[in-house]
């Protein structure tokens, strides 16, 4: 069988921890980058096009032009990939999800010159199909051996990266916690070595890390006598409180301790007519109740963030800071910080 798009992607189930061997058999650890899933085809025929499909099924090879003419001039036919498209952005220095989004929103006419201004790139983590003929039925481990013999055979570099993978548990551990300090690296995506690609299967494990830090509660969902979600703030260096980012729902225990200490706000909030999305990149909008913006919460953060210092990913509450103020929390677009003392 012959692939075409659309393929629905083989998932990964969160997790807290990074699963062992003793958890899982076999496992393989591979590093996970804060990107755009996409599945890359090239054509089995010459003259045909390169495709590459989002996770959704979308086909956006227009919208990455340098992608295409890499895959033309080095890979081979009927090949079909899965990895993550990623941006640099040579202005600031570092990988920019910002950067992929302007990308992936961008109009044919306008895509070759964000391409010339913030390059895409291409870390290749799976191999579905080689030579026209569809591997899905393999275990992982030649998969991988095969993904690794076409990177050695056709001297593939820039826009094309190896995923890097390791099956030494320490090795992975070190990598979750030092390389999600390098922008663009946010945890582990853990496999069986024996695992076959299951489309559309949520037969991987995704750990994230998570860092411990401040944030000013500014608004909550629900009601003051029953919070539901909080919405954090930090302030810039103007001394504004800037949103960034909110809550997955409050435990009844920590819903009681938050709502005892809640005071409603004073005319002339900073928020007084801000709509706040139900999620990130989210047109919903949260029914919320300004709250006077005087307590802090300890929190629970990944390292998705925007250049401008808002986490993607919703927030886990771990306690109130009745020992900190307002003015000890990191100011916004510090972005991951240590719990202050």
């Amino acid at each position: 069988m012959v692939l075409l798009p659309p393929v629905e992607p083989m998932l990964a189930q969160a997790a807290e921890a990074v699963p062992g061997p003793g958890v899982l058999r076999n496992p393989a650890y591979e590093q996970k980058f804060d990107g755009h899933r996409a599945i890359l085809f090239t054509p089995a025929e010459p003259g045909g096009r390169v495709l590459l499909q989002t996770r959704r099924g979308s086909l956006v090879q227009d919208r990455f032009p340098d992608v295409v003419a890499a895959a033309v001039e080095q890979l081979p036919a009927g090949l079909v990939l899965d990895g993550e498209l990623l941006v640099w952005d040579p202005e600031a220095g570092q990988l920019s999800f910002e950067g992929l989004q302007r990308r992936a929103a961008a109009r044919s006419g306008s895509a070759a010159t964000l391409a010339a201004r913030l390059p895409a790139y291409y870390v290749v983590f799976d191999i579905l199909q080689q030579d026209g003929t569809e591997l899905l039925s393999l275990p992982y481990r030649e998969r991988r051996r095969r993904l690794e013999a076409l990177f050695a055979a056709r001297s593939l570099t820039a826009p094309w990266t190896l995923c890097p993978m390791t099956t030494d548990v320490a090795k992975a551990r070190e990598w979750l916690e030092n390389w999600t300090d390098v922008s663009g690296v946010e945890g582990l995506v853990v496999k069986a070595m024996g695992q076959r690609y299951v489309t559309g299967a949520r037969a991987w494990t995704k750990v994230r890390r998570r860092d411990t830090t401040e944030a000013v509660i500014g608004a909550v969902t629900g009601s003051l006598a029953r919070p539901q979600l909080l919405i954090l703030g930090r302030h810039d260096d103007t001394g504004r409180l800037r949103t960034v980012g909110r809550t997955v729902p409050l435990r009844p225990d920590a819903a009681r301790q938050v709502a005892v200490q809640l005071v409603p706000a004073a005319p002339g909030h900073p928020w007084e007519g801000v709509r706040f999305a139900a999620s990130w990149g989210s047109k919903d909008v949260l029914d919320a109740v300004l709250v006077r913006p005087e307590m802090v919460a300890e929190v629970s953060a990944d390292r998705s963030i925007d250049r401008g210092g808002v986490y993607r990913h919703p927030l886990r509450f771990r306690r109130l800071r009745l020992d900190v103020g307002v003015e000890d929390v990191p100011p916004f677009g510090q972005g991951p910080a240590a719990a202050a003392d």
